[in-house]
């Protein structure tokens, strides 16, 4: 069964509803297709000391690696958000964005523009000069 976008945005919606935003009260869903055709989801996890909180992306990137392994690869992700219950504009981080080119350089992002519409980019897009070794192994 292939999965599709609307597929993707109804599992990070389905995230989205389980992050622990206390603080911020700003929720992030992120859900992501693997090349190997799997989907795996993350929420945002604050933490009162706000540096260690936790992205809805990388979360989602843990139980990807956690399962399939250090191969596994981004074909999509998808990220959507909400602040006190309206949509909410969201690209993913930094921090996140380096991880995504880790794990898929070539993977496809959709995001929420300012008026709740998806965005696409691609990784590359995103992070165009990402650090790296060069080599890769």
């Amino acid at each position: 069964m292939a999965v599709d976008d609307s597929a993707l945005l109804q599992a990070a919606e389905a995230a989205l509803r389980q992050a622990y935003a206390r603080y911020s009260r700003f929720r992030v869903g992120a859900a992501l297709l693997t090349a190997g055709g799997r989907v795996y989801r993350g929420c945002n996890v604050e933490s009162i000391s706000f540096p260690v909180g936790q992205c809805a992306e990388r979360n989602a990137i843990a139980a990807a690696v956690l399962e399939e392994g250090p191969a596994m690869r981004i074909a999509r992700l998808l990220v959507t958000a909400e602040y006190r219950g309206q949509v909410a504009a969201c690209t993913p981080c930094g921090a996140c964005r380096q991880a995504i080119v880790e794990f898929g350089a070539d993977a496809t992002v959709l995001f929420r523009d300012a008026g709740g519409a998806l965005l696409v980019r691609s990784a590359a897009e995103l992070l165009p000069s990402s650090f790296g070794f060069g080599d890769k192994g």
